[in-house]
């Protein structure tokens, strides 16, 4: 007679069991991936802005003008900076995965709570003075 190989029905629990702990560990790792998109895409906002403010400011002291002429749009600056309008089309971050609900101020889209996963710009308030770019990401 012939002997059969095979697993045993003990063996295939202790499989089972084995990748049931290992699904267990590997879980919360995957569980927030979208929350840290969202910061990463918040991240992205910030740099964004702050080099599209940057970029403007240069161009502005160029042209020693208060009026610049980006990318065949002209743009009036605030004490050499871009304004709280202008900012979102000058970075970029005024289209998918982005919503503006007020002027310079830039959330991300699918945020839990939006007001606590936000960029904030407020134009420069004097001359000589920088703008003042705010992130908050706690709620995303």
């Amino acid at each position: 007679m012939k002997k059969q190989a095979g697993f045993t029905l003990i063996e295939l629990v202790m499989v089972i069991v084995i990748l049931g702990i290992l699904a267990a560990v590997a879980l919360p790792k995957f569980v927030n991936i979208s929350g840290d998109a969202r910061k990463a895409t918040l991240a992205g906002a910030d740099g964004a802005i702050r080099s599209a403010a940057n970029m403007a400011h240069s161009a502005s002291i160029i042209a020693a003008s208060s009026v610049v002429t980006i990318e065949g749009v002209s743009y009036t600056m605030v004490n050499n900076y871009p304004s709280a309008t202008d900012i979102t089309v000058l970075a970029g971050v005024n289209g998918t995965g982005y919503t503006v609900p007020s002027a310079g101020v830039v959330q991300v889209t699918g945020a839990g709570t939006p007001a606590s996963c936000q960029v904030s710009y407020v134009a420069a308030a004097a001359a000589g003075a920088a703008p003042t770019i705010t992130t908050v990401n706690t709620g995303c």
